[in-house]
């Protein structure tokens, strides 16, 4: 068959690299790589785009490995209580706390923040310890509301913040001063840990007033 006609001709695509998805305009597999990447934008219509294009993703990768900074690794914790008094003498008394000065935040701030529907607040706050990081445990009683109870049978009961871990330095010691109080511990505790989680160590589960648990972990001495 005569090959003058475009339908004889046994013609590659143009590209030089055999496949039809190769054109023109798109660069070959890795022509993108170092300076390459200025020989293929020469004359293309995106080469204006390309500086801040370049800069954005360096931008993003800087960012996606800078860790996040906290000024403090402390977490503190608030907690609406039903009987302040009562609260305040078992994580006193009963788990070691010691209480420093409270403080007021006005109605008009709590609800600015969002904290509050137009109550102010009272909270006590205890610290665990004496070191200036130490953890606070910030407890108040809004006065004029009847806070609902949850479900706390189970830590699985509901969704959110369940129990405290606390390290104490003996189990024994926190026990007595519990049962100075009233506190039993719950279920089978105190319990040994497993070697793998925590060598010597037992685990006691107790309730505050509100029911919520309190995990705390010691030896045996």
């Amino acid at each position: 068959r005569a090959s003058g006609g475009p339908e004889g001709r046994n013609e590659r695509p143009a590209t030089g690299h055999g496949h039809p998805c190769h054109s023109r305009d798109v660069p070959p597999a890795g022509i993108l790589a170092g300076s390459h990447i200025s020989d293929f934008m020469k004359g293309h219509p995106m080469r204006a785009l390309l500086p801040a294009l370049l800069a954005l993703v360096a931008s993003l990768a800087s960012h996606a490995a800078e860790p996040v900074a906290f000024p403090s690794t402390t977490i503190d914790l608030g907690c609406v209580v039903g009987d302040l008094e009562k609260s305040v003498r078992f994580y006193t008394e009963g788990v070691g706390f010691r209480e420093l000065p409270g403080f007021d935040v006005p109605a008009s701030l709590a609800t600015d923040a969002g904290l509050t529907d137009s109550k102010p607040l009272s909270i006590r706050v205890l610290v665990l310890g004496d070191h200036p990081n130490a953890t606070k445990l910030k407890l108040m009683q809004v006065a004029g509301t009847t806070p609902r109870t949850g479900d706390t049978d189970f830590i699985h009961s509901h969704t959110g913040f369940r129990y405290l871990t606390i390290m104490v330095d003996d189990t024994d010691a926190a026990l007595a001063r519990l049962a100075k109080i009233g506190v039993k511990p719950i279920a089978k505790s105190p319990v040994a840990l497993p070697d793998t989680l925590a060598p010597g160590m037992h685990l006691t589960c107790v309730r505050d007033p509100d029911g919520n648990v309190v995990e705390l972990i010691a030896p045996r001495k």
